[in-house]
């Protein structure tokens, strides 16, 4: 049985991990409101270039971007982003589950430390690591970019994917995994599941503008500009969008560690009231019974 001295030891070391996880959890909401604002504010323009893509692909020839081309079967190339830090609830676990369930043969590009960890863990084949820093810099979003799209230049991999969490709200996280090469008609005009979250339906959402512009010097000129840029972006917006979810999901891991730390402090509490209230009676006892011996 634990005794007086042993409850007040406890007590001290929880108030003490209650300290850390109030300031883990204020910091966190700190940059949650900063990754989320970035996250959001970004979602219009990946809409907007979605909607423009569309548009020039259906101007421009089949073959007029190596980008759009179509491999058929090959290796895979998975981008995996995840978080540097722990500490964030389930959220890098769900992501590696939904990735080395769908893609167990694929070739790796880490952001994050925990995917170049897991990956390690899992003996998969990993070409390279990059760190992003916080809050994330489109600059150093690029260098993975362009990594990615001289692989699939190249003839290395027939296709590409992106694994990142997808930002919902604060409460709520969910793993996706998307397509991102060969850049599809079909993929560039749906709306991926972090455009538009949150915000108000207008009457005309989803819909491509008209087909009414002028090129110069011709359409497959523009697309062969703008792809390369559309397809940094979309890499750009899904690392907003984990950053998001990772500030989000550790402040709520951090706020419920501090309120199960503040009501373990209370059961102890309770506990050594109990204990210290049963020691001063066990001592009135002896005192009494000490008494009435002398009588």
């Amino acid at each position: 049985m634990a005794t007086t001295r042993d409850i007040r030891r406890r007590i001290k070391s929880v108030k003490s991990t209650a300290q850390i996880t109030k300031a883990m959890q204020l910091v966190a909401a700190s940059k949650m409101k900063k990754a989320q604002d970035q996250a959001l504010s970004g979602r219009h323009y990946a809409e907007l270039m979605n909607k423009v893509l569309v548009n020039l692909q259906e101007q421009a020839d089949d073959d007029s971007h190596a980008l759009l081309e179509e491999r058929g079967e090959g290796k895979e190339l998975v981008i995996l982003v995840s978080t540097d830090k722990g500490l964030c609830g389930g959220l890098n676990t769900n992501l590696l589950k939904a990735v080395f369930s769908e893609h167990p043969n694929a070739s790796y590009v880490t952001v994050g430390s925990k995917g170049r960890q897991a990956v390690a863990r899992m003996k998969g084949d990993l070409l390279a690591d990059f760190h992003v820093t916080d809050p994330v810099d489109f600059a150093q979003v690029k260098t993975v970019s362009h990594f990615v799209r001289e692989k699939f230049l190249e003839g290395e991999f027939s296709k590409v994917t992106v694994a990142f969490t997808n930002f919902v709200n604060t409460l709520s996280q969910v793993p996706c995994v998307e397509t991102l090469l060969p850049v599809s008609p079909v993929t560039l005009g749906k709306a991926k599941g972090y455009e538009g979250v949150g915000a108000e339906s207008d009457a005309d959402a989803g819909e491509v503008p008209d087909a009414g512009y002028e090129f110069e010097p011709n359409a497959s000129a523009v697309l062969d500009s703008i792809v390369p840029q559309y397809v940094d972006y979309q890499i750009y917006q899904m690392v907003l969008e984990s950053r998001a979810s990772e500030h989000s999901a550790r402040m709520v891991a951090m706020k419920s560690a501090t309120d199960n730390a503040e009501q373990l402090i209370k059961d102890l509490s309770l506990e050594y009231n109990k204990l210290r209230q049963a020691a001063i009676t066990n001592e009135l006892l002896e005192i009494t019974t000490a008494s009435l011996a002398l009588e």
